[in-house]
């Protein structure tokens, strides 16, 4: 299809055209308008045509090309309804494109070990490792048939198999067990070691990429002491999955997003004396690589050779290290070099760290909206490699965030009709120091990540006389995005620049906050055991003024709300598929410092809340989890539908809000009882653990498939984990062997 709005028009014979030029043009006017049909036209018959293909179709053609193969639907796929992005991301999942496609060759190579890997991956998008119990069976082998790669007794002297006894819920433990009677599918209690059983270990939590950062240098502890996360705690070490294996064999530990353990890491040499690490794990394009500029000795460390490195447990940072060696415990995520051949020029790493989903600042994929007509600045930081100087840059790069606004404000006095400006973070380094904006009437600044980037923006507290957060105000009609960044050392606030004569009216004031794909770290930065420094402390202030916030697939902590002095419609404040973390249960997560509410109004979408909601009113709040009491001054306005709203609680309507339902289901003296069954269960309340406010497998079905479509409440709404399960547990009853018990095991 030709994007020339004059096609048709250029193929009328020239005589035609010139006479046509004659009397103004009326027929290229003509057809153009034709030429809008012919293109609609034109892509309607493409997309027909396309549609004959499960790679090329749309996703509502997906479920009629599976039916004319067999496809076996779920119930839930049947009752979807036309529109709304929610519907789509849920048709994807219940009817999986991959699945569908690989329908015929699943059914060829039905009843073997290692199509049942490729089902998880296709059906529920989950790795997945399958092991056949009957094999860690202990029993008496015959003689003419021995079986020595199957279990046996424990080698309590050998450190490796006894990791792996319990390790990823028993997905990799290699020793012989008793028979167990209980069936692995029994819906009461499991049993795994059966002869007809079979068990599908499902790995949820992903790999995640950072690249080239600075590591953290602990001081408290020691000059030479380093963990690889920039915020300072500690941190798992994943391994980055072998994605090159043949698909006709059952998953291994190398190709499944699994944290790193010592023991593997290691490299043992003869004398098992962890002499290096492995050469599958370090290096470029694998798991973690460290760059030392100049150490030990000028032009070394670029990077650190595997040979320098040792494994190490350094949960004491203690640790006595020969010259020239460098101790990584990955199980920690710490680095430790000699305290007498400390590095000079700085620590850089790359490394991989577990998550469930694609939420707050990481170097995924992400769609970022682009501003009209705006001028793009790029903004470099330090590297290993690079340390990028004002004259070595080209135009339109700078070496510093600063340097990039300050070119903006001599661009908009030449020219005044500059209204949009995009300032991209190149690279997932650290871009320290303060940030001031004040934005004109109408003036739009997108701070964002490069794309497949990671951006630190680290706020110093350089300032004793003040305070250090990214300060913003704006005039009328201006706004602020925020896009893909972490956010550490201080939060943002937005104030209004000044007053009227009448000294009440703000005479300018920003029209919209947007923070998308961000972390603000909650607490401000954090502990080696992931506890907040400064615990509670706001990570967005609105101070005095009527801009509304959008916050979207981020992780924040509070939000506090300082209303100006003619308040008019309290402003408004949108969260969606987000954590809002008071970093407590007792803190409070929205409110006011000298109010009892916080002068908003919150609309409130697939999230998780943990602290207090003070609030003027609710507009909305669906399908979330409010870990505190939410407490509303306006309960005549709004509604909260497929919440989670603890008991004691003042909001305004609810509709299918639990515990309220099970209450209402069960006699009066057993409702104290039903409230605490029915209580989310949080694997985490830590940021940067990987298991952060994940549900918990024994969580009721009440909360994890309580939302309005069926998924979870809460701020992993979008992952339909409900609903993949449901259909891998479809999947398996077709494709495993007749008399198999086969059955999902949760790895992670």
């Amino acid at each position: 299809m030709s994007a020339n709005p004059d096609r048709l028009y250029d193929l009328m014979p020239v005589v035609y055209r010139m006479r046509d030029a004659e009397v103004g043009y009326p027929l290229r006017d003509f057809l153009k308008v034709m030429t809008i049909q012919a293109n609609l036209l034109e892509a309607d018959i493409t997309r027909l045509y396309n549609n004959w293909f499960i790679e090329t179709c749309d996703d509502w053609v997906v479920p009629y090309i599976g039916d004319l193969l067999g496809y076996t639907l779920l119930p839930e796929a049947l009752a979807l309804g036309e529109g709304g992005a929610p519907v789509a991301k849920l048709g994807r999942v219940l009817a999986p494109r991959a699945d569908v496609a690989n329908t015929i060759d699943a059914r060829r190579r039905k009843g073997t070990l290692a199509l049942l890997d490729d089902l998880a991956r296709d059906a529920a998008g989950w790795p997945a490792r399958a092991v056949e119990f009957y094999r860690l069976l202990g029993w008496m082998q015959h003689l003419d048939h021995p079986h020595r790669h199957r279990g046996g007794t424990a080698n309590v002297r050998d450190p490796g198999v006894m990791q792996r006894i319990r390790w990823a819920n028993g997905a990799f433990d290699p020793l012989a067990h008793s028979v167990d009677v209980r069936r692995m599918g029994s819906h009461h209690r499991r049993g795994r070691y059966g002869v007809p059983d079979l068990g599908l270990f499902v790995f949820r939590l992903r790999s995640y990429a950072v690249t080239a950062t600075a590591a953290y240098c602990v001081e408290d502890i020691g000059p030479h002491c380093y963990t690889f996360s920039v915020l300072g705690n500690d941190t798992p070490l994943f391994q980055r999955p072998d994605t090159q294996a043949a698909a006709t064999t059952v998953a291994q530990e190398s190709q499944l997003p699994v944290p790193l353990r010592r023991y593997r890491f290691a490299d043992r040499g003869p004398l098992a004396d962890y002499a290096s690490v492995s050469d599958a794990l370090y290096g470029d394009g694998k798991s973690v690589l460290i760059y030392a500029p100049d150490w030990p000795s000028r032009g070394q460390g670029m990077p650190v050779p595997r040979s320098s490195l040792i494994t190490a447990e350094l949960s004491g940072w203690r640790y006595q290290i020969p010259k020239g060696r460098v101790a990584v415990d990955p199980e920690r995520g710490r680095l430790m070099f000699p305290a007498n051949s400390r590095p000079k020029h700085g620590v850089w790493v790359s490394y991989q760290y577990g998550f469930a989903a694609d939420l707050g600042g990481g170097e995924y994929a992400r769609t970022t909206p682009e501003l009209e007509n705006a001028t793009r600045y790029i903004v470099h930081t330090v590297l290993p490699t690079r340390d990028p100087t004002p004259g070595s840059l080209p135009p339109g790069h700078f070496a510093s965030i600063g340097a990039a606004l300050a070119a903006w404000s001599t661009a908009r006095t030449v020219t005044p009709d500059l209204k949009a400006l995009v300032i991209e973070l190149a690279e997932s380094g650290v871009y320290d120091g303060s940030i001031d904006l004040q934005l004109a009437a109408g003036e739009a600044i997108q701070l964002r990540a490069a794309d497949r980037t990671r951006p630190v923006l680290r706020l110093l507290d350089a300032r004793a006389n003040q305070q250090d957060a990214l300060s913003v105000s704006g005039g009328a009609g201006s706004r602020l995005l925020l896009d893909g960044l972490l956010i550490m050392g201080r939060g943002v606030e937005v104030h209004v620049d000044g007053e009227d004569t009448d000294g009440a009216t703000p005479a300018a004031d920003l029209c919209e906050l947007v923070i998308r794909h961000c972390t603000l770290v909650p607490g401000w930065t954090l502990q080696c055991d992931c506890d907040p420094r400064r615990p509670g402390e706001p990570s967005v202030t609105l101070d005095g003024t009527r801009a509304s916030l959008r916050v979207e697939h981020s992780i924040i902590g509070p939000i506090s709300v300082i209303s100006p002095p003619r308040r008019g419609e309290p402003p408004l404040l949108q969260l969606c598929d987000s954590v809002l973390d008071a970093t407590g249960t007792e803190r409070v997560a929205i409110g006011a410092p000298d109010e009892a509410v916080a002068y908003v109004t919150a609309s409130i979408r697939r999230c998780t809340v943990i602290g207090e909601v003070q609030a003027h009113s609710i507009q909305l709040a669906e399908d979330s989890i409010f870990v505190s009491l939410v407490r509303v001054l306006r309960r005549q306005l709004g509604c909260m539908r497929f919440c989670f709203i603890p008991p004691g609680s003042r909001t305004p309507q609810r509709f299918h809000c639990q515990p309220d339902l099970a209450t209402a289901a069960v006699p009066l003296a057993q409702r104290p009882t039903e409230i605490l069954r029915v209580v989310p269960l949080l694997l985490s309340l830590r940021y940067s653990t990987p298991d952060y406010v994940r549900l918990h497998d024994r969580c009721c079905e009440e909360i994890r498939s309580g939302a309005s479509d069926g998924s979870a409440m809460g701020v992993y709404h979008d992952l339909y984990e409900p609903q993949r399960e449901a259909n891998l547990a479809v999947r398996l009853q077709e494709y495993v062997p007749a008399n198999t018990n086969a059955g999902i095991l949760f790895a992670s």
